[in-house]
């Protein structure tokens, strides 16, 4: 019944919205806001600029958990709260504009989260996330996607933090210890692509080929980590706007990097924010660089909100047009045989989840995120080979162009698309849009038609004859593995190799490890550490050249193979690297603390300050990333105290799902055991009113 229920309410809010659409068009909103951090609380005047369509007698913005206050200065207008709405009530005629403007406060529960600022020395940030979640948790507004409006925001906050919004920064005054900060927009964008970023800032500022300013917002602590973090930003952004051949529709272009962020990035309009883990030095670009995250959020810009679906039947016109035109900016900054190798990656996960029967349709508004972005990305892909660059490129440039600051359907698309190329392509919708099938041969045929020939030299090693067990000792298997290694060809070619040979009991299994650990391909080697689980003796010398390597991913998965294989060597591995941190998340850091803890006589006079350092990493004050790493390693010290218990107790509370779920699944563990239970009962005195809930939850399953 609760879930005929909740698809009833679901139902009845669509209808409304709908009904709403076709009776007022919200133009314009004001509003000036001032931000409590610390009460977690949003106040604000709003003026607000409607045109209606039809008579009418009210129309309505969304509002969830606000009240109103003060004066309402709206003549003939009755302005009040209902539930998750503020109306406004009165005698409204057709074609005839409307301003009306009132004050609130919110208390978001969703949407604005603040970080920090009931934590001593944290990062403190304001950040919001509109997508799924919807801005009317702040801000009064829409949540439908169907209404397109100007927002100009003006906010008010402590002098020592910067204030980042959508739109041109037009001025900023200071007062009593408060910066006020006025932005503008130009043009109209959907509700959910409002947003604000507040932290200690500061930015990287460059000019587009075009003139579109693109500011790179940083914390002060990552100075050395902006030109890893943004490399190829500008490159990328003027070989879409030439790509895509529609000029960069808003006034600039921003990115702000966040901590605890639930996603990888999110396309506000004009301001992309992104998860701060994405910030790394030299070191940590080739283990987890913004590249592909900066290309996509920026491919939004136009797919998306210059042109947004109607439903969610039309979802893959956001995530699969933006996937798509990422990988052409990556193709361009990586090479050919970097596409074809992504393009190949995805093909293989669609085509094992249709051979499991769980295929989906592009149009289905409940596909997974693989069909949305990577099946759109192959459509599109494919779309272009059937009708030719020439009129892809036109049918782009004419659908933005007709649509912008508009909602579109797939149908929409589909019609400039035959337009422009004289082309029947019912056909090619069934196979490639309506059919839950991904057509495997047909991908595979593209793939190996491309001029890189990555596709030609991969099956070349994944399908050679030297796998029949007859063969697998031979002399002539050894060669072709050789000549494969040594060959120019992109690196998961060699990659296979590896898995071919890395378990097998084969004469010349270590002469073949040992000749690609001696290549300046820090991929490969990436791999190959991560593959070999038992390290032969006699390459002993170049697993531990790894400690040194260009990569924080390869020194810390080093470091565990190193220190399990060669229990005489610990203390020695240990102390190379005593002071690496590794990325955003600390990785290695926490894994050393965890080994030196349980390595036997090493420094045993420092073992209670390196527990007590893991430990304080489960804290709030550290971002999610660096919590869990800590969580993972005391579960397996067998280590937690109870500060840890009541950190863990909070992360199952946390706004990112993922790490909220990671710690319900330990908490879920632990409470099956009756001393666990009883250790919890007694720390319930301590916890919050969510903690409590969320634990009782728990308690009950």
């Amino acid at each position: 019944m609760r879930i005929r229920f909740l698809f009833l309410l679901l139902f009845i809010t669509l209808v409304c919205h709908a009904q709403q659409a076709t009776v007022v068009d919200f133009e314009k909103l004001q509003a000036v806001l001032y931000i409590d951090p610390y009460q977690k609380t949003v106040e604000g005047s709003v003026a607000v600029q409607f045109k209606v369509l039809k008579d009418t007698s009210m129309v309505y913005l969304d509002a969830r958990n606000m009240e109103l206050l003060g004066e309402l200065k709206s003549d003939k207008v009755l302005v009040s709260s209902a539930k998750n709405k503020i109306e406004f009530k009165g005698d409204f005629k057709a074609n005839k504009i409307y301003k009306i403007s009132f004050s609130y406060k919110a208390f978001p529960k969703k949407t604005m989260y603040f970080f920090g600022w009931d934590t001593e020395s944290a990062i403190k940030q304001v950040w919001t996330q509109g997508q799924g979640k919807y801005t009317s948790h702040w801000l009064p507004s829409l949540d439908y996607m169907n209404d397109k409006i100007e927002f100009d925001l003006t906010i008010r906050f402590d002098k020592n933090y910067q204030v980042i919004t959508n739109g041109k920064l037009v001025e900023s005054n200071t007062n009593n210890g408060k910066t006020q900060w006025q932005y503008d927009m130009q043009q109209p964008m959907s509700s959910y692509l409002v947003a604000v970023a507040i932290g200690n800032y500061e930015s990287q500022k460059l000019i587009s080929n075009s003139g579109i300013p693109l500011v790179n917002y940083y914390h002060p602590s990552d100075a050395n980590k902006v030109e890893p973090t943004y490399r190829y930003t500008q490159q990328i952004f003027d070989f879409l706007e030439a790509e895509i051949g529609v000029p960069f529709p808003w006034q600039n272009y921003k990115q702000i990097p966040v901590r605890d962020f639930l996603y990888a990035g999110m396309e506000n309009t004009g301001a992309t924010i992104f998860a701060n883990s994405f910030m790394v030095d030299s070191i940590g670009f080739s283990d987890n660089n913004y590249v592909n995250v900066n290309a996509h959020e920026l491919a939004h810009q136009w797919f998306g909100n210059l042109v947004t679906e109607v439903s969610g039947t039309d979802h893959w016109l956001h995530e699969g047009f933006a996937t798509y035109y990422a990988l052409l900016a990556e193709r361009e900054v990586f090479g050919a045989a970097y596409y074809s190798q992504r393009l190949y990656e995805s093909a293989e996960q669609l085509n094992e989840l249709s051979q499991q029967g769980k295929g989906e349709s592009l149009l289905n508004p409940k596909a997974s995120s693989l069909t949305f972005y990577q099946k759109g990305a192959w459509a599109l892909h494919m779309l272009r080979e059937e009708v030719g660059d020439e009129a892809f490129e036109l049918a782009i440039k004419n659908y933005l162009k007709k649509y912008q600051f508009k909602n579109v359907t797939t149908n929409d698309f589909m019609a400039e698309v035959e337009l422009t190329s004289g082309k029947d392509l019912v056909e090619f919708v069934e196979l490639w849009l309506q059919s839950k099938h991904f057509p495997y041969e047909e991908a595979m045929a593209s793939l190996i038609a491309q001029p890189d020939f990555f596709i030609d030299r991969l099956f070349e090693v994944t399908q050679n004859e030297f796998q029949h067990p007859s063969k697998k000792k031979s002399n002539e298997r050894y060669e072709f593995f050789k000549k494969v290694l040594d060959a120019a060809v992109y690196y998961p070619v060699k990659t296979e190799v590896i898995d071919q040979i890395k378990d097998d009991v084969v004469p010349f299994r270590v002469a073949l490890l040992k000749q690609a650990l001696a290549t300046d391909d820090l991929k490969l080697r990436q791999y190959i550490i991560g593959a070999v689980n038992e390290i032969p003796q006699e390459l002993q010398a170049e697993f531990e050249s790894l400690l040194d390597d260009e990569s924080y991913i390869t020194q810390e998965n080093a470091l565990f193979r190193l220190w399990a294989n060669f229990p005489d060597m610990r203390m020695t591995y240990l102390d190379k690297t005593k002071g690496v941190e590794g990325l955003r998340n600390k990785n290695i850091r926490t894994l050393w603390l965890a080994l030196a803890l349980v390595t036997s006589d090493y420094n045993e006079e420092n073992k209670a300050s390196w527990y007590q350092e893991l430990s304080s990493y489960t804290s709030p004050k550290y971002s999610f990333e660096i919590r869990e790493n800590a969580f993972r390693y005391l579960i397996e010290l067998a280590a937690y105290n109870d500060q840890n218990l009541l950190d863990l107790i909070n992360a199952a509370t946390h706004p990112n799902w993922r790490f909220a779920s990671f710690a319900k699944k330990t908490l879920q563990s632990l409470l099956e055991d009756t001393t666990w239970q009883e250790r919890f009962k007694k720390l319930a005195a301590k916890l919050s009113s969510s903690e409590q809930s969320v634990l009782k939850q728990l308690q009950t399953k």
